[in-house]
């Protein structure tokens, strides 16, 4: 891995959280600013709105284009046989959240996060939308910090670990893509979907979404981001047609 930091992160009553995160502290950001605001949840500035520091949203932003970069990379070099879709569904599972998620707790940054109290007490900290948030602001800031060939080195291992652990035939399509497929064959039409509540407060968002088939609801679905909402209403769908439903018709 990378070498350690030189410096300490100051001036943050939270800045014990760098030192509960082994992992992180290995990334050796030159940059302590960005290294921290990576860990910044929005929920923490609601509490602490004369904290310096932005919350990890846009580094969320820039670390999930650099990981897709990389990923698309690596299985475009590795896999010359396959078609764009089989490289895009085998994409599409390698960086889905669940796999973030458990990237970043083998890095420690769910112990790093600067949350709310709320947040905290409501286990926020191991929260796996939370967790693959992190994990793609630390990708990013990483990438403003250092350029791309340093987070290669980061990214790499860990999907080099993906793959030999599913093999590459092996993993499983995220729901959506499978519920695509599926509506594809079936009646050669691309599923759509609908949100229909947003509810909460901005740090606590719960989204509710259909699964249509042109007109007809073929699944409904909950999370806290309206891409989980999709995939919770994709994997509903999907139930209700391979569980027997095969007379469905849009």
């Amino acid at each position: 891995m990378l070498a350690q930091l030189d410096r300490p992160v100051t001036g943050n009553p939270d800045a014990e959280c760098l030192k509960r995160s082994r992992g992180l502290i290995d990334l050796m950001f030159r940059d302590g600013e960005i290294q921290q605001q990576a860990l910044v949840h929005r929920s923490y500035l609601n509490e602490n709105p004369g904290f310096p520091l932005p919350s990890n949203e846009r580094l969320e932003f820039m670390g999930d284009a650099v990981l897709g970069f990389l990923v698309t990379e690596e299985l475009y070099r590795r896999f010359p046989h396959m078609s764009e879709g089989e490289l895009t569904r085998l994409r599409a599972s390698l960086v889905r959240g669940s796999t973030l998620a458990r990237w970043s707790k083998r890095l420690g940054l769910g112990n790093a996060l600067l949350l709310s109290r709320g947040e905290e007490t409501s286990g926020g900290r191991h929260r796996p939308a939370n967790l693959a948030n992190v994990m793609e602001a630390v990708l990013g800031a990483l990438f403003l910090d250092q350029g791309v060939e340093v987070v290669r080195t980061v990214v790499l291992p860990l999907l080099e670990e993906e793959l030999a652990s599913h093999g590459s035939q092996g993993l499983e399509k995220d729901p959506k893509s499978g519920f695509q497929e599926l509506a594809q064959s079936r009646w050669q039409l691309t599923p759509t979907y609908r949100t229909i509540t947003s509810e909460g407060p901005d740090h606590r968002r719960s989204f509710t979404v259909e699964a249509l088939i042109g007109d007809r609801v073929l699944g409904l679905g909950q999370g806290t981001s309206k891409q989980q909402a999709q995939q919770a209403a994709a994997q509903a769908a999907l139930e209700a047609l391979v569980g027997g439903d095969s007379a469905v018709s849009p």
